[in-house]
């Protein structure tokens, strides 16, 4: 049997049972908008941690980050460090606060604890919501890419069908379908990406100095090296890839969903310890493929890994994997982008909603975000292309806000709690702190380093912009009362 024909066999078995998951669990996931959201808080932790280690482990951290491994060498490992770290990071400091909470979403939280405004809350979800569907794009990008190169299809069509199979389980089963498929798609994970790793290395002879040397023979020696970079530009590849990750939906969501917030903590930290090393072992595979031929563009460098160096069984197992970290991936991600948009641009400013309409709201959204994600993908230059605008945008706009507003306390002896403003941040602070932010990550003036411009620049307007209407806020909330 041909590699393409077993890669369609798998395809149609996988997709067939991610399906059946969803149908299982569509009837309690519709039951309300809260249980479609988040799972009625009540995920036990290997729910927690599979759905967290599947949904972090997409195509991009197995076909994105080999690209950038073959392209950029070690040099790249600031930025996994930062996306991947920041998931460790969010675990010690956020993911206990969220856990305790029955928020639907991150930008909810910051309107309840923080901001108290609506405006502030919309803008939160826009931006939130970039991030997700760049990342939805991106795995239905990766599928084609691999169909193209394995089995000659037009990409665009597989790209489309893809699309189709994750709108439609997500749509059916919300985030009920989302953590079940994520605990077969996340085993699937760990036992091929294991036995991946150890094929993959073998034309190195498993050894980081022989890797070092094939470099240096094929005369990228460069790759090899950190130590001709910029600090700054290496800092500002680890905070882009930060601040990205703790304005993420999907990571707030999940500890939202956990039954508390141990779970929550524990679920997001070791499934972040773990993606952290897989995701290193990938930008290497990266390099070792470049050792094996100098001519690939990067985004097809794993492609013609499978089809080229591996045996049809072992290409097989690489789809697999893929083919489960993308969905995962995608899923996940089509959710959280769907319920931002309901909860933080529809429910705040149409307060007479149903919990019926709400679900509505959000499988429909389901449907256009799917669509729209696979338009981007068919036109987008490369996979992780798609992420670093929604990233620095989103991270410049929102992390400055949530830092700011927990640490800049009202009462400085009190913890947060729910339906409790206890930050001195006032809605224009937040408002001009979130559009200053976002907006300054892209204007290009300001040299590679705007992100971390940005970050500071946001933050310093949230303070002085807060000050000033300080007084004039709090009159406004007197009247409210």
């Amino acid at each position: 049997m041909s590699l393409g024909s077993l890669l369609w066999i798998l395809t149609i078995l996988m997709c067939g049972a991610f399906l059946f998951i969803s149908l299982k669990v569509k009837d309690q996931a519709q039951s309300s908008f809260s249980n479609y959201a988040i799972g009625g808080k009540s995920f036990p932790m290997y729910l927690i941690f599979f759905t967290q280690f599947a949904t972090i482990m997409g195509v991009g951290n197995f076909v994105g980050h080999a690209g950038k491994g073959y392209s950029i060498g070690l040099p790249w490992m600031a930025f996994i460090l930062g996306e991947q770290g920041s998931k460790v990071i969010f675990a010690l400091v956020f993911a206990g606060l969220a856990g305790r909470f029955t928020y639907n979403t991150f930008p909810e939280m910051i309107d309840d604890l923080i901001a108290r405004d609506k405006v502030t809350r919309a803008l939160g979800g826009i931006l939130a919501s970039m991030i997700m569907i760049a990342w939805v794009g991106g795995q239905g990008k990766a599928f084609g890419n691999i169909f193209n190169i394995v089995t000659g299809a037009n990409p665009i069509p597989i790209i489309l069908m893809f699309s189709a199979v994750f709108i439609v389980y997500t749509a059916l089963g919300g985030i009920y379908s989302v953590v079940w498929t994520d605990l077969l798609q996340g085993i699937m994970v760990v036992i091929f990406g294991t036995a991946f790793y150890i094929y993959a290395f073998s034309p190195v002879s498993w050894s980081m100095a022989e890797l070092g040397s094939r470099l240096a023979e094929v005369g990228k020696a460069e790759m090899w090296s950190m130590g001709d970079n910029d600090i700054i530009a290496l800092a500002t590849k680890f905070v882009t890839g930060c601040v990205g990750i703790l304005a993420a939906q999907i990571y707030w969501q999940r500890c939202f969903s956990a039954k508390n917030s141990k779970t929550a903590r524990n679920g997001m930290l070791y499934s972040g310890i773990i993606a952290i090393f897989m995701v290193m072992l990938t930008a290497l595979v990266g390099m070792v493929i470049l050792t094996l031929n100098q001519g690939l563009k990067p985004d097809d460098a794993m492609p013609w890994f499978m089809m080229n160096y591996v045996p049809i069984g072992i290409s097989a197992m690489i789809f697999v994997l893929i083919l489960a970290a993308g969905m995962s991936s995608a899923d996940s991600n089509l959710n959280s982008a769907s319920i931002l948009i309901v909860n933080d641009l529809i429910k705040p400013f149409n307060k007479e909603a149903t919990d019926a309409q709400l679900v509505k709201y959000a499988k429909s959204l389901t449907v256009l975000i799917g669509i729209f994600s696979a338009v981007a993908a068919i036109y987008a230059s490369s996979i992780l292309g798609l992420f670093s605008k929604a990233y620095a945008m989103a991270g410049g706009g929102l992390v400055p806000l949530l830092l700011v507003g927990l640490l800049w306390k009202e009462r400085s002896g009190e913890e947060f709690e729910m339906g409790k403003k206890n930050s001195k941040v006032t809605p224009w602070g937040a408002r001009v702190g979130i559009v200053a932010g976002s907006v300054l990550t892209q204007i290009t003036a300001l040299g590679p380093n705007r992100v971390l411009t940005a970050l500071v620049v946001s933050a310093i307007l949230i303070v002085v912009v807060s000050t000033m209407t300080r007084n004039k806020n709090v009159e406004n909330e007197g009247k409210m009362v």
